[in-house]
């Protein structure tokens, strides 16, 4: 398994984007990604505990919320057309570059729509 990685700085850079399903940039939250994906060498940590910082996307707290709330967090993501995985780590890749990780959400949002 894949330490987890904590990056505050990363997170407080998800916090600038907008949510990648509406669009909102006033209540933007770093939402993290729990479900298991081997394409990425992704576990899903358990109970009580955060899946690593690199995979997180930004939501408003609204979304957030329903991300919690739904039940199948695979499934909430699917019912928008985005990728999660390939999302947060793309903000990954890119974390820090404002105007990148605006691009990278604008293509998601476009896929959803």
């Amino acid at each position: 398994m894949i330490p987890r990685v904590r990056s505050q700085k990363h997170l407080s850079f998800i916090r600038e984007l907008p949510c990648c399903i509406c669009g909102n940039g006033t209540t933007v939250e770093a939402a993290h990604i729990r479900f298991t994906d081997l394409r990425a060498a992704k576990n899903n940590p358990g109970i009580g505990a955060k899946p690593s910082d690199t995979f997180v996307c930004p939501l408003c707290n609204t979304h957030h919320r329903e991300q919690h709330a739904y039940g199948d967090e695979k499934k909430w993501w699917a019912q928008y057309g985005i990728d999660p995985i390939f999302v947060s780590l793309a903000l990954w890749h890119a974390s820090g570059d404002h105007e990148a990780g605006l691009q990278i959400i604008g293509a998601a949002q476009l896929k959803s729509n």
